[in-house]
């Protein structure tokens, strides 16, 4: 059997901010690289501090010195951290009750695949596609330990990871899939190292598909109840979506940005196009919603769910989300980079060793297929 022997790696648990979660994950051999621990068994689900963890280090691949610096896009910027790490920790389990449908596409791409292929999930979520594919055997990760959590409970073969650094080695991987995480990277080059890591993790010949949301809604009114990232907010950022270092209270308030702003400042027009110091945006020149990319895209946890007692009661307090008592929910923001016609061919385009087999529009969603070239 080809998983017949495999490594176990145990986490007894992870201490947040907002809970405690505890798990066990698995790890075939050869999948990370990471020093094997033995576990006693014995012991309890006693929390440790997150320093006691082991760190899982880069992963370069050998000729890889025309591909992303590494060393800046592994640093996760605080947008990213604030509003998708922080709010997929916090809404996890009304997120994966919402996320149980499979886009046809997906569930195409993956019946399509050999029998006893290995699939890499990055960016997995609550784990609906892993095992869709009975003949074949599935890996996942995600950045959010509450939803790798949920994956756990599932059976799923699966581990906290970021995009930009997938803890698998160079070819591991028959396919790979990202379905709906690069609008979440915060950067052209943070989406571009995620694109690098998906080919990397892939046999020569190996397909890779991704999927994002794109800036051409099929409904448009849904685009109205986003919020366009403010000027205020904008002056931050100091790079091609690389946010300057503040404390937490120097930015903008989400009780300061209505959801129904159509457009950014007016002042976005002044400012400079030169991507070395801003970010390198249509909207931020034309001030225009129609060529908005940046937005906070509400996410609504009813007052009846569970977590709205601890996580969410802090979270309201400390200012970061708030209350719609008209819809009975507290509110939390995420952060989206919607992509535009064409962006994402372009952004997988100038990333060497793989080329494009398809391309097109799927709810929304613009999404792409590559194959792997060489290593």
């Amino acid at each position: 059997m080809l998983f017949a022997v495999r490594r176990r790696f145990g986490v007894k648990g992870i201490q947040s901010s907002s809970a405690t979660i505890s798990f066990t994950a698995y790890h075939f051999s050869g999948l990370c690289t990471m020093k094997e621990e033995v576990i006693d068994d014995s012991v309890g689900s006693s929390p440790i501090s997150l320093e006691e963890l082991p760190v899982l280090p880069p992963i370069i691949a050998p000729g890889n010195d025309k591909k992303t610096s590494s060393s800046k896009v592994q640093v996760t910027p605080e947008i990213e951290k604030k509003y998708v790490h922080r709010v997929y920790d916090a809404i996890a389990p009304h997120f994966s009750s919402t996320r149980f449908a499979k886009w046809p596409k997906v569930q195409s791409f993956l019946n399509s695949l050999a029998s006893g292929s290995l699939i890499i999930d990055a960016g997995c979520g609550n784990g609906k596609y892993l095992g869709l594919n009975p003949n074949c055997y599935f890996v996942g990760c995600d950045i959010s330990a509450p939803l790798i959590n949920i994956c756990l409970d599932k059976g799923h073969e699966v581990l906290v990871a970021d995009a930009v650094n997938l803890p698998y080695r160079t070819g591991y991987g028959d396919a790979a899939i990202s379905i709906a995480v690069l609008h979440h990277l915060s950067s052209e080059s943070r989406r571009k190292k995620a694109v690098e890591e998906l080919i990397r993790v892939v046999k020569t010949g190996g397909l890779v598909l991704i999927t994002v949301w794109a800036r051409e809604q099929e409904d448009g009114s849904l685009v109205n109840k986003w919020t366009p990232l403010s000027q205020k907010y904008l002056e931050e950022w100091i790079g091609p979506g690389s946010p300057r270092t503040r404390s937490a209270s120097s930015l903008v308030s989400l009780e300061s940005i209505p959801e129904t702003e159509e457009s950014i400042s007016e002042d976005s027009s002044k400012r400079s196009h030169d991507s070395d110091e801003h970010l390198s945006l249509d909207s931020l020149d034309k001030g225009n919603s129609l060529y908005q990319q940046e937005y906070f895209v509400p996410w609504h946890l009813p007052y009846h769910r569970a977590e709205i007692s601890g996580v969410s009661a802090s979270a309201v307090a400390n200012g970061f989300a708030r209350k719609d008592d008209k819809k009975g929910a507290v509110v939390y923001d995420r952060y989206y980079h919607v992509f535009g016609e064409g962006e994402l061919e372009r952004l997988v385009s100038d990333v060497d060793g793989a080329v494009i087999v398809d391309k097109f529009y799927d709810k929304s969603n613009w999404c792409i297929i590559l194959e792997k070239t060489s290593s």
